[in-house]
């Protein structure tokens, strides 16, 4: 019998799926700076060390590269850890364990070994935090073979692919936009997870397809709503998880839309909107009206000030304006 809806924030549905994780496997325990009586600077893990005490919440010193490898560590000798690195641009201090050791030791140990952790970070500008604390980074994480990134946009999406990560076997990256901890959404209390490299179509559409991936798939469904108002139909599809890839899905709607724009709040040069604009052109080149457009971040570091911040980032209007125009409505 299915209980009755209820909504939860982003922050307590991936609090809810942590909780119930390592309720389920006395393996999972979280690591990072601030996590447990803070309960980090955005206080989504609140109250956790509280059930779970600190031998299983623990805080560390200030010292990415330790913290990751002690978790690395515990991982391939059988523990399932979470290790929350506070800020995605904080992924630089972290790159040789996370690239040169858990994507590569199942793979150099010929199998025998794996590393079932999950790195759990975020992402996102627009919280006047400055060029250090507001990159988005997860394109150089999806560019190695090894580890599976996760970007969920939804409170529904967030639990039940954090689960999903929690159980993987291989080293999951999983990135939460700092910006979205307070949007609310639904998500049930009976248990469920979401597999990976499953694409996720937010809103049918004929016209135009826009491919976004976490904030940017609200600014999407948006820019959506508005050109709705001007007789133009917009698909929104989120790919949820960078790697895995469900390229056929957004192939498919291209072909039915002849049109598509993709959306990722990284930096535009050699970013994920690259990589899933490549897809788009080659699966669905002879049904395209129009090229592929991508959306990302300027390739600048993020400013500090409000005014020029806002500008570096899409928009619902940047993004309504060029599905416009791709349309023919100039």
């Amino acid at each position: 019998m299915s209980t009755p809806e209820r909504e939860l924030t982003f922050a307590e549905a991936v609090r809810e799926a942590l909780a119930e994780e390592m309720r389920r496997d006395p393996n999972v325990f979280i690591m990072g700076e601030d996590v447990a009586e803070a309960g980090t600077p955005f206080k989504v893990l609140s109250g956790l060390v509280e059930e779970f005490g600190k031998e299983r919440v623990m805080d560390t010193p200030i010292s990415e590269p330790g913290f990751t490898g002690i978790g690395v560590g515990a991982a391939v000798t059988g523990m399932r850890p979470v290790i929350d690195i506070m800020f995605g641009d904080f992924l630089t201090l972290t790159m040789d364990q996370i690239v040169n050791q858990a994507a590569k030791i199942h793979y150099m140990s010929g199998g025998k070994m794996k590393a079932p952790i999950v790195f759990r970070t975020t992402m996102g500008a627009t919280r006047r935090s400055a060029a250090q604390h507001s990159q988005s980074l997860q394109a150089w994480v999806s560019h190695v073979p090894g580890l599976k990134v996760v970007m969920p946009s939804t409170p529904y999406d967030a639990k039940g692919l954090l689960k999903t990560a929690i159980r993987d076997d291989n080293p999951v990256v999983f990135i939460e936009d700092k910006m979205m901890f307070k949007m609310k959404g639904f998500v049930p209390a009976e248990e469920y997870t979401i597999p990976f490299g499953v694409a996720d179509i937010k809103r049918r559409g004929e016209d135009i397809t826009l491919v976004a991936t976490s904030s940017m798939v609200q600014v999407a469904l948006g820019a959506a709503e508005k050109l709705s108002q001007i007789g133009i139909s917009a698909e929104v599809i989120d790919p949820r998880t960078t790697s895995p890839l469900d390229k056929q899905t957004f192939i498919n709607s291209a072909k039915k839309t002849s049109r598509a724009i993709v959306i990722d709040e990284g930096y535009e040069a050699y970013g994920v909107t690259a990589e899933l604009a490549s897809v788009i052109a080659d699966g669905a080149f002879y049904y395209l009206d129009a090229p592929v457009k991508r959306m990302g971040a300027m390739d600048v570091p993020i400013p500090f000030s409000p005014a020029l911040e806002d500008l570096t980032v899409p928009t619902e209007e940047t993004v309504f304006e060029m599905a416009k125009s791709l349309c023919g409505r100039n």
